[in-house]
């Protein structure tokens, strides 16, 4: 299946792109939380998990099993909300296109050429918060990988080295979990507006 995908600000594009601060790692690592408090505290839009949604409705209506066709939705669908976002000072992502490509390549072998692509590009301002998974595992119908996840999130690891973006370790209990995450944040906003 062949995919266009347009980004909804091209490269060489004079409008400058907001910045972005993407939560991922392995399931039940507090993402949704962290980019939920994020946004709130923060007062920044919030681009929510579509893989959720999407499968939650699935399930609703008697699929419990995903194909590559339901992957390439769930991933068009998120890069899409994440380009709709970009008009506000900044956004929160619950997830975004590498949480996809560690799904995509443990679940079927193989990243669409796309996903890496715009992983690869710098088109705007990026942080990730990579969640570490020390918190007590959540059950839920959704979550396939709980006894995998020390292995997952060295996966993220060596995803983020090699795409060359800047991350943050995110670690810790209740509120010292969110107060790592601000501080990241911060710290790298500081950053940005010190060169800009």
């Amino acid at each position: 299946m062949s995919l266009s995908v347009i980004s909804l600000f091209p490269e060489g594009s004079s409008r400058p792109l907001a910045p972005i601060v993407a939560l991922v790692g392995p399931e039940s690592t507090g993402k949704t939380t962290l980019a939920q408090r994020l946004a709130d505290d923060l007062d920044a839009a919030l681009v929510t998990e579509f893989a959720r949604e999407y499968l939650e409705q699935a399930r609703s209506l008697g699929r419990d099993t995903y194909t590559e066709d339901d992957l390439q939705t769930i991933a068009r669908t998120q890069w899409a909300n994440e380009c709709a976002a970009r008009d506000t000072r900044f956004t929160i992502a619950d997830t975004d296109l590498l949480v996809m490509a560690i799904w995509w390549r443990e679940r079927f072998g193989r990243v669409p050429d796309w996903i890496d692509d715009i992983l690869r590009r710098a088109d705007a301002p990026k942080l990730y918060l990579l969640c570490r998974p020390d918190l007590p595992w959540e059950p839920d119908p959704l979550r396939e990988s709980r006894d995998d996840l020390a292995r997952l999130f060295t996966l993220y690891e060596s995803a983020l080295e090699d795409i060359g973006k800047p991350f943050v370790v995110i670690e810790g209990q209740g509120s010292q979990r969110f107060d790592n995450a601000r501080r990241a944040v911060d710290r790298w906003l500081d950053a940005l507006d010190s060169d800009g």
